[in-house]
Parts: C-alpha cells; structure tokens; sequence
C-alpha cells in the first residue's frame, strides 16, 4: 500500500462523517464545562460565549484529527484540543492600553532595581514611592494590570497538558526541551524566592486552582486584597525572570 492509499485509509481512525457528527453532540457539554472553568480564572473582561465558540472550533478539529490507535480516549483528546483552542483566544484578547503596559514595565524595573540595591524583597511602599504614586494609585495600577490580562502566567499550560499533548505534536529537538526546563527550573526558584503571602497565592490560586474569592477566604483578607498581592507576586516574578524576557 503506498502512502497515499495508507493514508485514505487511516486518516480520521476510520470515523465517518455521521460518527465525527455524533462525537460532537456527544461532547458539546464538555466545552462548556471547560469554558466556565476557565472563567473562574479569568477576569471579566472575558466573555464566555467567546470561549465556547473557540471551544467548539477546537471540538470539531478534533474530532476531524482524532486517531484512537493512539491511545487515548476522545473525551481526553477533545479536551485537550478544547482548552487550547480557548487558551489561543484568550492570548489574541490582549485588552490593556499600551499606557498600562508602560506602567508595568516600569514597576517591574523599580522592583529590579530597589532588590538588586537592597538585597531584600522590594516594599508595596518604596516601590510606589520611586514612582512618585501613593499608594493607592499603585494598587489601582496592578489590579488593572490583571483585569486586563497584561500577564501571561494564566496561559502557562498544566504538566498533564504537556504530556498529553506530546502524544499528537511533533517530537521537539532536544535543545528546546533542555531550554523549557531550565526556563521551568528558574521560574520555580524564582516562586520559591517569593514573600510568603505572595508564595501562598500563587500556590493556592495556581497548584490549588482556587480563584481570587476562594483564595482570600483561606488567608482571611479581601478578594481585592488577593489580587494586590497576586498582581504584586507577577511584577516581581516579571522583574526576577527579566533575563528570559529578552
């Protein structure tokens, strides 16, 4: 059998177009649940009905791509293909004014600067006060930054994604798996090297997978309060990591 003929024969495991159909109607729901999930996670600015459009994109690629003598199930693939396919969405929807960009830019260089003279964790107020802001305006400034998705922490896909999707992506070179885990060794350091509230956040709100209103009930404090120090643990996360942003 050459290629061609081999590949007529395979493609789509066999699944006519009746079962891709069925496969679809059958997994509808999971792109909803997907959707809300997501949601609980994302600021309000995202819509809902954006996500389960994307979604249902990426349910019908896959059930075009679907190849059971992989091994794993449709339910698991189409989920895979689901959450990516939200996940690209939400990365085009970048909806923060190129002033706000400046302004965390230049946080995050104040935050370099104030630990690299210091030795220490820079403070909410010192790091307010190079900027010449109070301290409100500064908590004003990195709350906006999360509501409007300046940071790409939220996109970082889970270790089951990655596995998964190894099973259906290219094979990548060594030298780029030997950068993704020196990138994820650093980052983990740089998570570990955190205030501790800062550390609790991030390990409630991204490990524990608690939103902002759940994680402030475990701590004590204010969902507003929680997402200062969520936005604060990203500028200096942002400011420790500035060597892998060049």
């Amino acid at each position: 059998m050459n290629k061609v003929a081999k590949y007529k024969a395979t493609a789509g495991a066999g699944l006519t177009d009746q079962n891709q159909d069925e496969l679809v109607r059958k997994q509808a729901p999971l792109v909803k649940r997907i959707a809300y999930h997501l949601m609980s996670r994302l600021p309000p600015t995202v819509q809902v009905d954006d996500l389960v459009q994307s979604g249902m994109i990426g349910l019908l690629e896959a059930s075009r791509n679907y190849d059971a003598s992989q091994g794993a199930s449709f339910e698991t693939y189409a989920g895979i293909r689901i959450r990516g396919a939200m996940l690209d969405e939400i990365r085009k929807g970048d909806w923060a004014p190129r002033s706000l960009h400046r302004k965390v830019r230049e946080i995050s260089r104040v935050v370099a600067e104030i630990e690299a003279e210091t030795g220490r964790d820079a403070r909410d107020a010192e790091v307010a006060a190079r900027l010449n802001m109070d301290l409100d305006a500064y908590y004003q400034t990195l709350q906006d930054a999360t509501s409007h998705k300046v940071f790409s922490f939220e996109d970082l896909p889970s270790k089951d994604d990655i596995i998964s999707e190894g099973l259906y992506e290219r094979i990548p070179e060594p030298s780029e798996n030997v950068e993704k885990e020196k990138f994820k060794n650093a980052l983990a350091q740089a998570i570990a090297s955190l205030p501790e509230r800062e550390r609790l956040v991030m390990s409630l709100y991204y490990r524990e997978e608690l939103n902002l209103r759940e994680t402030g009930e475990v701590m004590g404090v204010s969902e507003s309060r929680v997402c200062q120090i969520h936005s604060q643990a990203l500028v200096r996360l942002k400011a420790r990591m500035v060597d892998w942003n060049n």
